[in-house]
């Protein structure tokens, strides 16, 4: 079978999110996807199971290299992308995806690929800062106090919480036992920290995700995240607007610089997300 490596939310090659995508020639079980998926070992891989739509969509599974995930934001781009190049001949300007969590739509806007995720289910607020201070071995003072940190999902929860500068959020190092008793007792979730306060002028936040439970104790870049943030940020009133456009940079303290597009608004009392990002084709091969 045919498979291809690509970096999303990448400003160019071998930055963002790395991705592997594979178009079976047979049906494979899912212990077969998952033993691919450790085997490539990177945070996500994806699964085009037929070159056919089904309900005007394409039937995908992602797969961790420990679990098969319901949604996640850089495999549904990526492989829109390779959707788009591969099985539409570059004509279609929106590929849907049939995921987990439901039909998610890309849209291909120049170089720019847009998904626009589900409405966000804003939940609880954890008044305990200090159960973060312990998982991100920061002080108190890290975290600002003008806003909550609350559980939020647009298909994966976060836990969202805020900070009050970069130095704050470069020093956060995960406690792996802290962590996993967050997962175990409250939810299993990623934690997204994020700052005003960005290395480059053009950017508008700065934000890390950690997956301590994955395997992987954070990503370079994560739409699905993301797009909790931006739920979390409509909510509080954080850009002082209910409609807002703004631009991520994630991954710069691993090495894997990535730029997120993000626009969400309030619309007939619901919270409208779209993120988006380039992709860019790495490789290609076969599959034994």
């Amino acid at each position: 079978m045919d498979f291809y490596l690509v970096d999303v939310f990448a400003e160019e090659k071998y930055q963002g999110n790395q991705l592997a995508v594979l178009i079976p020639s047979r049906t494979l079980s899912t212990e077969e996807m998952q033993k691919i998926a450790r085997e490539i070992n990177f945070n996500e891989t994806a699964f085009i199971l037929s070159d056919k739509q089904d309900n005007g969509g394409y039937d995908v599974r992602i797969f961790t290299p420990d679990v098969e995930v319901p949604f996640a934001g850089h495999p549904t781009l990526g492989t829109a992308f390779i959707i788009q190049k591969v099985l539409e001949n570059n004509e279609s300007k929106q590929i849907t995806l049939n995921l987990k969590v439901g039909q998610i739509p890309v849209n291909i806007e120049g170089e720019q690929l847009i998904m626009k995720q589900n409405p966000p289910e804003l939940g609880t607020i954890i008044p305990d800062r200090d159960i973060f201070t312990e998982i991100l071995q920061i002080p108190n003072e890290d975290i600002d106090s003008r806003f909550p940190i609350q559980i939020v999902s647009t298909g994966l929860p976060s836990v969202i919480v805020p900070l009050c500068s970069l130095d704050a959020v470069n020093r956060c190092k995960i406690n792996h036992n802290n962590y996993q008793n967050f997962i175990d007792n409250v939810i299993k979730a990623n934690i997204l920290v994020f700052t005003p306060e960005t290395k480059l002028k053009e950017n508008d936040l700065n934000v890390r995700v950690f997956v301590d439970d994955t395997g992987f104790p954070e990503d370079p870049a994560t739409g699905s995240a993301n797009g909790n943030l931006a739920g979390y940020l409509i909510e509080h009133n954080f850009f002082e607007s209910k409609n807002i456009v703004y631009r991520v940079e994630q991954g710069l303290q691993m090495g894997r610089p990535s730029i997120l597009n993000i626009q969400a608004k309030n619309s007939q009392n619901s919270i409208e997300i779209f993120v988006g990002g380039k992709v860019f084709l790495i490789a290609k091969g076969e599959w034994y």
